[in-house]
C-alpha cells in the first residue's frame, strides 16, 4: 500500500485531494503540505525515520503553480534524494506536461480532479513501485548480475505497460483518445494533419487545433503507417494526403501542410518524393 504526500498551496483543493486519496484502498497513509518547504521537510523526515526507509513516502502528488518554488522545482529537488519518491503532478495547466514527463513523472492529472482519473494515477504509481521493488529483489537475490548494469543498461529490460493508455489509446480503429481540462474526448485520426514529437509525448495537429497525448511519435509511426502517415523528420510524422506542397530550395526539402511548413530530413526526402509521385500518378 502507498504512503503519499499531497502538496498544494490552496487549502480547499489540498483537502479535496487528500479526501480522494484516503478513500482509495491502495493508499495506506496520505499527508498534506501547503508549500515547498513543508513538503521537502516531510519527505526528509520520512526518509530519516529508519535505516530501511520503512516510513519513506512512496508518491508525492504535486501542484505546479504555487507561491515560491513551483511543483517542477520541488520535483527536481526530490530527484536528488537518495531514495526519491515517485511524482504525480496535479494541476489546472495542460502546458507543462512535456516538462513534467522529462522529470520522469508517473502521471499528469488535470484539475478539477475526477475520482476515476486520480484512481488511474494511483494504479500507475502502484505498478511502477511494484516494478522497482521486483527489480531490487531480483538484484538482491542474484537474479540480475552486475554485468547487466553496464553501460548498455539492463540485459533484460523491465516489462513496460502498453503505450496506448487512457490518454493516447485508440478507440476502435478510427479515433484516438485525448484529454483536455480533465475531459477525455476522441479525435478522428483522419482529421490529423501531422504529428509533432515532444519528448515522450506527441502533439496531434488538426485543422481545429492541437492535442498532446502520452505516446511517442515512433509508436504512432508504426501504428498509422497503413493510414498513409509517413515520417519526414525525427520530429514530424505527416499524413501524406494532407501535404499541399513539396518545396526544394537551396538543397533543402520542406512540405506545406495547411499553414504549417515542415522541414524534411535528407534521409527521408527521396522516399517522400517517391511516395508523392506514386500518389499523383495513382
Amino acid at each position: 500500500m502507498l504512503r503519499v504526500l499531497a502538496v498544494d498551496d490552496e487549502k480547499p483543493l489540498l483537502e479535496e485531494l487528500l479526501y480522494l486519496l484516503r478513500s482509495d484502498p491502495r493508499v495506506r497513509r496520505a499527508e498534506g503540505a501547503s508549500d515547498a518547504t513543508e513538503a521537502l521537510r516531510r519527505v526528509t523526515r520520512a526518509l530519516e525515520s529508519g535505516p530501511d526507509g520503512a516510513e519513506a513516502i512512496d508518491v508525492v502528488f504535486l501542484d505546479i503553480h504555487m507561491a515560491g518554488l513551483t511543483g517542477l522545482d520541488i520535483a527536481r529537488l526530490l530527484a536528488g534524494f537518495a531514495r526519491p519518491p515517485l511524482i504525480v503532478f496535479v494541476t489546472a495547466h495542460e502546458g507543462f506536461a512535456v516538462q513534467a514527463f522529462d522529470l520522469k513523472a508517473v502521471d499528469y492529472v488535470l484539475k478539477p480532479v475526477r475520482p476515476e482519473r486520480l484512481a488511474e494515477a494511483v494504479r500507475r504509481a502502484c505498478e511502477q513501485l511494484g516494478r522497482s521493488e521486483e527489480g531490487a529483489a531480483a538484484a538482491a537475490a542474484g537474479l540480475v548480475t552486475g554485468d547487466a548494469f553496464g553501460a548498455g543498461g539492463p540485459a533484460v529490460p523491465a516489462p513496460r505497460r502498453p503505450l496506448a493508455e487512457v490518454t493516447g489509446a485508440d478507440r476502435g480503429a478510427d479515433q484516438i483518445a485525448v484529454e483536455l481540462g480533465g475531459v477525455t474526448r476522441f479525435v478522428a485520426i483522419a482529421d490529423i494533419s501531422y504529428v509533432e514529437a515532444q519528448g515522450d509525448y506527441a502533439r496531434l495537429h488538426t485543422d481545429e487545433g492541437s492535442h498532446l497525448v502520452r505516446i511517442p511519435v515512433s509508436t504512432l509511426e508504426e501504428r498509422w503507417a497503413a493510414r498513409g502517415f509517413v515520417r519526414i523528420h525525427r520530429r514530424h510524422l505527416v499524413a501524406l494526403a494532407r501535404i499541399d506542397e513539396l518545396r526544394l530550395e537551396a538543397g533543402t526539402t520542406s512540405v506545406r501542410v495547411g499553414s504549417a511548413e515542415l522541414q524534411v530530413s535528407r534521409r527521408h526526402a527521396r522516399e517522400l518524393r517517391d511516395l508523392l509521385m506514386r500518389q499523383a500518378t495513382g
